[in-house]
């Protein structure tokens, strides 16, 4: 099958990869636009595991104000060059996780953030309000998916993007970072609030 420029230029905008990435990857998979998509999608977490390791120094505070004034929202996010702090993409990344601690009003920044104690009074607490006469193994699988539901209310990583429901803001990070080529980590954040 031929491989158009205008299929390179839709999986381009689709996917934020280079020209030629694109073309390579319809080409090894025969054009098929949803696999070579998902070809490039799994490079770029691989992109972006290789680069976890990295220091991240430079960087931004990201920051948003809404409407009215009554709350604000401030992000640290931190890169490993002041070249790509700079640019366009890695501002809005910045602005777009600011605008998320406002709207999403998470308490943690990861998983691994939460304290321990909070995590086992969580999960005792889901045990007690599950039905008794279930098996245990159906208890802790319930209480699995009920710890999932509180990671994804609370840590603003493991949040859906509020700007598309379907990408969480690990994944977001893990995009920009194949895009960009350089490590981006969420250092920590505040929402503020009048009167709260």
């Amino acid at each position: 099958m031929e491989i158009t420029a205008a299929m390179v230029k839709e999986l381009r905008a689709l996917s934020g990869a280079g020209v030629l990435e694109c073309r390579k990857a319809l080409e090894a998979t025969e054009g098929d636009f949803n696999k070579a998509a998902e070809l490039l999608r799994e490079k770029g977490l691989a992109v972006a595991a290789k680069k976890a390791s990295r220091e991240a120094r430079e960087g931004l505070i990201g920051h948003y104000v809404h409407m009215g004034s009554k709350v604000a929202g401030l992000v640290e996010v931190n890169c490993e060059s002041d070249f790509v702090a700079r640019t366009e993409q890695f501002q809005t990344l910045c602005k777009d996780l600011a605008m998320q601690v406002v709207a999403a009003r998470p308490v943690y920044t990861r998983i691994e953030d939460i304290p321990a104690d909070v995590v086992e009074q969580q999960r005792a607490q889901f045990r007690a309000e599950a039905d008794a006469s279930k098996p245990a193994e159906v208890i802790e699988r319930i209480v699995e998916g009920k710890m999932a539901k509180f990671y994804e209310e609370s840590v603003l990583l493991e949040q859906p993007f509020i700007k598309d429901e379907g990408l969480l803001i690990k994944d977001l990070l893990t995009q920009t970072i194949a895009k960009l080529g350089e490590n981006i980590v969420v250092r920590r954040f505040s929402r503020l609030e009048v009167g709260g």
